[in-house]
């Protein structure tokens, strides 16, 4: 079977995303911790508890859809780990775009995240 993933953009984000998703995979956490060191503020925190204002701001809620997005990938490692092997398309709409970028390796997590 082959899989395609589409990434989303702006206007996905929501207060409490990210959170079920980082308890139980340290490497999606591990997402987060690298980002926020990045940024300069704890985006996980932000993505978990808002306020929802804050996140819905650009500045953060397009690092924070990023992020979540990328996360997601390491749920997939774990509940489908043919499925990574055999992605023969990946696409995003507006910002979504660099998470296709970054889970194709076409650029790193972390420049993905400066874009």
């Amino acid at each position: 079977m082959n899989y395609a993933f589409l990434f989303p953009g702006q206007g996905a984000q929501t207060v409490g995303m990210a959170c079920e998703l980082c308890k139980p995979l340290p490497s999606a956490a591990e997402l987060f911790r690298k980002a926020s060191e990045i940024l300069g503020y704890d985006l996980l925190n932000l993505c978990c508890h808002g306020p929802a204002n804050q996140l819905n701001a650009t500045n953060i809620s397009q690092p924070a859809i990023y992020v979540s997005s990328r996360a997601a990938r390491e749920l997939v490692k774990i509940s489908e780990p043919d499925a990574l092997g055999q992605v023969i398309a990946t696409a995003g709409l507006s910002l979504g775009e660099y998470t296709a970028l970054t889970f194709a390796g076409a650029i790193s997590f972390e420049d993905g995240l400066r874009v």
